[in-house]
């Protein structure tokens, strides 16, 4: 089966934001563990280490090679507000908030970007990532990326902000 594609786009003052959500059964500062927590990020994600008092190493166990990708923190606010941007090649804003809704935690994730362009990329990996996330937390298995890209490809690179 398929996964159908959940992200939305809307303009902002520095170019673009891609939003996507998910809920998530459980308190709002277990699922901030799930983000913040090393060998719970290593989980659905990849491990990280602090290089210093604001930047961390992410290890992205789940891509070929494993590379790692440096980043810096620009803000913490627990358990509502996480903010990081990368440092190598490719600068990405990236913000995920945890709201409490109805004994849940919503969890929205924001990557900012300048222009529409490999929105058709960047989107199914978004997908791919929060459903690991949510299914290393429900004790699942873990989605294959394979039924994300490219079935969801057109979709994201279709997408224009509401």
């Amino acid at each position: 089966m398929e996964p159908t594609p959940t992200g939305t786009l809307r303009s902002s003052d520095s170019g673009f934001a891609l939003e996507l959500t998910r809920t998530i059964a459980a308190p709002r500062e277990d699922v901030w563990a799930s983000l913040t927590e090393s060998p719970r990020t290593a989980l659905w994600f990849g491990p990280w280490e602090r290089i210093s008092d604001s930047t961390v190493r992410v290890t992205m166990r789940f891509e070929e090679g494993e590379p790692a990708s440096d980043m810096a923190v620009e803000a913490c606010e627990p358990p509502s507000r996480l903010a990081v941007r990368t440092i190598d090649e490719m600068q990405w804003q990236l913000e995920v908030r945890l709201d409490e809704k109805d004994g849940s935690t919503v969890l929205i994730l924001v990557h900012s970007c300048e222009s529409t362009d490999g929105l058709g990329d960047i989107g199914p990996g978004w997908e791919y990532y929060l459903d690991m996330l949510v299914a290393s937390r429900d004790g699942t298995p873990l989605p294959s990326f394979d039924d994300y890209y490219p079935s969801q490809q057109q979709y994201y690179a279709s997408l224009r902000p509401n």
